[in-house]
């Protein structure tokens, strides 16, 4: 971790951002030629946003690779040179909820269900639901790593698990289990999370990094799809108890 400091390789971030953005302003140009005719004013507002989003990136992704990606990966060695290896999953499990909880994109999730559904379904149900799959999963990436399991042997069963609770579950449930499959793989699970599993797998004996460090964003983004699909799957039993 040594040497890392706030402006290094900034140029690099900066062209990576510009490789992100010239693309959707190209499409922006073509369309506002060929289809949307614009007033002036607009254009200009659009191309402002645009240049403040591309400035807000660049910090983001400067911050990540001298922030939490290094951090992240501090902890995780941290945690590979405990003695008794499985204090890593419960630490893991706390990590998972408060990274999840501190996830802008779940947050904005939840409001928007809620919003959807009249307030028929509430955010915090669905914001707890989604924190604690993410924690139970990321529990099981640490073990995985530490025990040396087969990322497959965790991925098919749960896929097929999901498919499954599918046909049992509210309807209302699925299209939002598979969308918080998306948001939690958000910023704060991509950098910090991760940074976590590739330091624990490099402190946790002779694990490769590049077989063990990785997949733990694969079932991060599992972890959701099972937890909220089960919450819909509770309030439906409990519907027809009541009934």
């Amino acid at each position: 971790m040594n040497g890392i400091t706030i402006f290094s390789d900034l140029d690099t971030t900066a062209l990576s951002v510009i490789q992100a953005v010239a693309p959707l302003l190209i499409i922006l140009v073509i369309f506002q030629v060929l289809f949307l005719k614009l007033p002036r004013s607009y254009v200009l507002n659009l191309l402002k946003g645009t240049i403040i989003s591309a400035f807000g990136l660049l910090l983001f992704l400067q911050g990540v690779h001298a922030g939490f990606l290094p951090y992240g990966q501090a902890i995780g060695e941290a945690l590979g040179n405990f003695t008794h290896k499985w204090l890593v999953i419960p630490f893991g499990f706390l990590l998972g909820f408060i990274t999840t909880w501190s996830e802008p994109a779940v947050r904005i999730l939840c409001d928007q269900v809620e919003e959807a559904s009249a307030g028929s379904i509430h955010k915090w149900s669905v914001l707890y639901a989604i924190c604690i799959g993410v924690a139970f999963f990321v529990a099981l990436g640490m073990a995985r790593v530490v025990y040396s399991i087969p990322l497959l042997l965790i991925l098919l069963p749960g896929y097929a698990f999901a498919i499954v609770i599918l046909w049992f579950t509210q309807r209302e449930f699925v299209g939002i289990a598979f969308d918080a499959g998306g948001v939690a793989t958000g910023p704060m699970a991509n950098t910090f999370l991760l940074g976590i599993g590739l330091g624990l797998s490099s402190a946790a004996g002779d694990q490769n990094m590049i077989i063990y460090g990785l997949g733990l964003v694969a079932l991060i983004a599992l972890a959701p799809i099972i937890s909220v699909m089960a919450l819909g799957l509770i309030i439906r039993i409990r519907i027809r108890y009541r009934g």
